[in-house]
């Protein structure tokens, strides 16, 4: 075992006691509280609990008190074997337990670890001694609403979330992450710099472009579209829902309906709003006649679908019912699949690369090991090995998740990590043997013998809402100036050079910069405060002999400055930044 791995294995045990003991301090508090499940997560761990009052902030601290108190009196951890009716007595009082237990077999071993105040069902391991835990070193952090099992139906308990560590440093510095990470909450950030809203009134998960992240977006399309063409793609546009008749065949009212929004009735007709692209673009290849010489076909498509998901879990921009796929679907020959994965990885890599992530790792899921799949295994075998060669020659580190796929295909998902460290799933290549089949796709090949093509689902982005909400989160809002949803704000000393704050204005928006200015009453440095707030990259000051030179000076939203540049050579620069796509 590594010496990473050893050390992940203590901070989980170091969670997984921690959370034990906040349980005991819980029903210390609350004596007739329900307990449910209480794990350790990535970075710290949570219990359930259905309590008779909601919790408060001050409440976390005052179990924090009677934690610390457990840990410093030295309890063991004991270790206990038990048979099922054993168990069912011993927790009788305890409704989610005996529900958990219940679902054991009967000869299975059950186990529970008390630490002299609490005994709890668990599997373990803990620490030893309640003493090997350092009092100083765990933090409560959040309580949370939980539904028993995930499920709306269940009852809602309340969840408190902690952090655990071997030491106070260690949890200093989490915290410290952790402040950070909420300064970057795309949420919090799309609100300050006015971005984006979410309106729970008016549809839950259904996102609102304000004009400055609607600017953002169109930079971020025009370079996609720009990108694709220069690669090979044409663009199609779809309809936004189609006749049951298409998602019967497609499949998704047998596999997909509880995902996808109720049907409207039109014309004695169901019609369904699109979860997915696909089917339309199949359509598009099935309305004529194909010859091998028109493939590849690589159609790409910013294709807004909707999808049902359940309101909890909804999140801000990464979780939301209707958003706007960077979708393709190639469809080639066998002949011509490897090279058309082989390229489409380092297209996805390329586009990944010029947004600013650096760090990637893949991962290839194959076919299911056991149950439903379609497709012969010689095309599973030659997707797989397509998808593997792609990876290995790209020199990307990756994992292989043995019967993860689909059962329609293999795929590769690339993983990136931002500028805190955080991994976050964005581009996805995926073959797909079963539309295909089903809407009966064919093109005719060198022998004038009709076969079936492959079809290759690809998104590279993911989706431009996700994506956008991890950008904000990746520059902390401090977008490059090439995304910026304003690149340059004018800023006249008083308003006697307001004319030529104006003109400097307008000759940079005719150079098609985006441009505000600031000729507000204000104070300058109220006005520059302001735009460094808005994270605005560049501040031109403009005063007498500004305007007697021509010239500005040119303050960056770090708050260095350089005065007297000639307007020619700031226009120059600046567009030399966002031509490069510099970040």
């Amino acid at each position: 075992m590594s010496k990473e791995d050893k050390k992940q294995e203590k901070l989980e045990l170091i969670r997984h006691s921690t959370a034990h003991i906040m349980a005991e301090a819980v029903l210390e508090m609350f004596p007739d509280a329900k307990i449910a499940i209480g794990p350790s997560i990535e970075n710290g761990f949570y219990y359930d609990f259905e309590l008779p009052r909601s919790l408060t902030q001050d409440d976390l601290e005052v179990i924090s008190e009677t934690m610390r108190a457990i840990m410093k009196a030295g309890k063991d951890f004991v270790r206990t074997e038990v048979s099922k009716a054993e168990a069912l007595e011993m927790f009788k009082d305890q409704p989610f337990k005996v529900e958990l237990i219940n679902e054991l077999p009967e000869d299975e071993v059950i186990t529970t670890y008390n630490q002299g105040g609490f005994t709890d069902l668990c599997r373990g391991p803990h620490v030893e001694n309640t003493s090997k835990l350092n009092p100083q070193s765990f933090k409560l952090l959040s309580i949370a609403g939980a539904y028993w099992r995930g499920d709306e139906s269940r009852t809602m308990l309340q969840r408190i979330y902690g952090t655990a560590w071997t030491n106070p440093k260690d949890l200093r510095l989490h915290l410290q992450h952790l402040e950070e990470m909420e300064k970057r909450d795309h949420r919090k950030l799309g609100r300050e710099l006015d971005l984006f809203s979410l309106h729970e009134e008016a549809g839950p998960g259904l996102v609102y472009w304000h004009p400055k992240g609607a600017r953002i977006r169109l930079a971020i399309e025009d370079f996609w579209r720009k990108e694709h063409y220069r690669n090979g793609y044409e663009m199609v546009y779809t309809p936004h829902v189609g006749k049951s008749w298409l998602w019967e065949t497609s499949g998704h009212l047998d596999f997909y309906k509880e995902g996808m929004f109720n049907s409207m009735e039109m014309d004695s007709s169901d019609y369904y709003a699109k979860p997915m692209n696909c089917p339309f673009h199949i359509m598009i290849y099935n309305n004529t006649k194909r010859s091998y010489r028109e493939l590849p076909c690589r159609w790409a498509e910013l294709g807004t679908v909707y999808r049902y998901e359940k309101s909890g879990s909804l999140h801000g921009l990464m979780r939301v019912r209707g958003f706007t796929q960077d979708d393709a679907h190639i469809i080639c020959t066998p002949e011509q699949m490897s090279g058309e994965i082989a390229e489409t990885l380092r297209f996805s890599l390329f586009m990944l690369r010029s947004f600013g992530f650096t760090e990637f790792k893949a991962y290839l899921s194959t076919k299911p090991l056991a149950g439903k799949s379609v497709g012969p295994q010689e095309k599973w075998d030659a997707a797989t090995e397509s998808l593997r060669k792609a990876i290995e020659a790209a020199g990307l580190e990756y994992d292989v998740d043995e019967g993860g796929g689909a059962f329609y295909g293999p795929k590769i998902d690339l993983k990136v990590k931002d500028a805190m460290g955080r991994d976050w799933q964005l581009s996805t290549i995926q073959f797909d043997f079963n539309l295909p089949e089903r809407f009966k796709m064919t093109f005719v090949d060198h022998d004038g013998q009709e076969k079936q093509p492959y079809v290759i689902h690809r998104a590279l982005l993911g989706s431009i809402e996700r994506f956008f909400g991890v950008l904000i989160e990746h520059f902390g809002g401090a977008f490059p100036v090439w995304l910026s949803p304003v690149q340059v704000c004018v800023i006249p000393v008083a308003a006697a050079f307001d004319d030529y704050a104006k003109k400097v204005a307008a000759d940079l928006r005719a150079e098609g910069l985006r441009v505000d200015t600031d000729l507000s009453d204000s104070r300058m440095n109220a006005k520059i405060r302001n735009a460094q707030n808005q994270k605005i990259p560049y501040m031109l000051i403009i005063g007498e002999k500004e305007e007697a030179e021509g010239a500005v000076s040119v303050r960056l939203r770090t708050g260095k400055q350089t005065n007297g540049v000639p307007f020619a050579d700031f226009l120059s620069q600046i567009n030399e930044k966002i031509d490069s796509k510099e970040l």
